[in-house]
């Protein structure tokens, strides 16, 4: 690093007891440090970007004689591993041209906030998402707003597989699809749309109904990552588990049960797949010893807060597995509640079971 800088929104304060907070107010990014001397606001005022490292260590020994160089220096080191510091003397790396720097612009300056590790360029997470090919299957309302999301957020290629038609009652909540799309293939309604929004993405897409894991296999093979907003058949979940633990190729997911929405990253091979998930979830919830009986709409209970906002956290957990940035945790699901928003929960296992169908079928 040349000129090393503290980040705009990592901008240390002084609290009144003394110590500095450094990272902003936001959980998962600030520290406190303890700082009884000063030394630590005097390294902090030194890292403007006008000065090199060996520059900075100069100054700050100069301001307390009795700090040796070395320690000087291992502050400065610690302040850029912790992510807080970018380089001031960067220069705009290949790979993207002045019109995607423009558009993606404010991109950058969300992943520089939430980026805690060193990179050798600002930019790294939009140049993995350009490098990036990821196939999406399911475009209702869940697939179609994380379909528009990854599309503005500029992935290099995005394959969509949808096989039904626009219905009236798909417009309370499907995003891609106005009333002019009635009776027309969803597909060719949302490539034109996504095309629209970002004409620097490749769309492509396929109209095919998915029904079986070997198919699903088939498809993802050689993709970066599959994003699975489809609903049906029921079993499609346990199809995706299965096909990614075929292909290696990681996967997300998302849905709703009325106002409880879920999201999720798996990654085979990093700890138990979703059907271990789903089988732990399901032991933990209470003994049933009866259930009133009447028609089940749940399926179709949804509005466009609740389906674009697990399409949005689907693909915010997307772009999480493709950048690492954020680093979320895998292997399990998040489920927040539009009822009670301080209510999220993380379904999780601590080993795989026997009787994963995953397991079963990689035996």
């Amino acid at each position: 690093m040349q000129l090393p800088r503290i980040k705009y929104e990592h901008r240390p304060r002084r609290l009144t007891d003394g110590s500095i907070r450094i990272g902003g107010r936001i959980y998962g990014l600030a520290f406190e440090i303890k700082d009884p001397d000063g030394q630590i606001w005097a390294l902090l005022e030194l890292l403007d970007g006008s000065r090199t490292v060996d520059q900075v260590v100069h100054h700050l020994i100069h301001q307390f004689p009795e700090l040796r160089p070395d320690d000087a220096r291992s502050g400065v080191e610690q302040i850029i591993a912790a992510g807080y510091v970018e380089d001031a003397a960067e220069v705009e790396p290949p790979g993207l041209t002045s019109r995607e720097r423009e558009r993606y612009s404010r991109s950058r300056n969300f992943f520089q906030w939430i980026d805690l590790v060193p990179r050798e360029t600002s930019w790294h997470s939009q140049l993995k998402l350009r490098r990036s090919n990821v196939i999406i299957v399911g475009l209702g309302g869940t697939g179609g707003a994380a379909a528009l999301a990854l599309t503005m957020s500029g992935v290099g290629h995005l394959h969509c597989v949808e096989p039904d038609t626009v219905e009236l009652s798909n417009l309370n909540r499907q995003i891609l699809y106005a009333e002019s799309d009635i009776g027309k293939p969803k597909l060719d309604a949302a490539l034109a749309r996504l095309q629209a929004v970002n004409s620097d993405v490749a769309i492509t897409g396929q109209r095919l109904e998915v029904t079986s894991s070997e198919m699903l296999a088939d498809l993802i093979r050689g993709f970066d990552l599959l994003v699975m907003t489809a609903d049906s058949p029921p079993d499609i979940r346990t199809w995706a588990s299965l096909a990614s633990n075929k292909t290696k190729v990681p996967w997300v997911h998302g849905g709703y049960s009325g106002p409880m929405t879920t999201a999720g990253c798996y990654i085979p091979g990093a700890g138990p797949c979703y059907d271990c998930v789903r089988i732990t979830s399901n032991e933990n919830q209470p003994e049933v010893t009866a259930e009133w009986a009447g028609d089940d709409r749940s399926a179709h209970s949804a509005n466009a807060v609740s389906a674009g906002l697990t399409g949005y956290l689907v693909a915010h957990a997307a772009i999480g597995a493709l950048t690492g940035v954020p680093a979320l945790p895998t292997n399990c699901t998040l489920a927040l509640s539009l009822v009670r928003q301080d209510h999220a929960v993380i379904h999780s296992a601590d080993a795989c079971r026997e009787e994963c169908p995953t397991r079963r079928g990689a035996s």
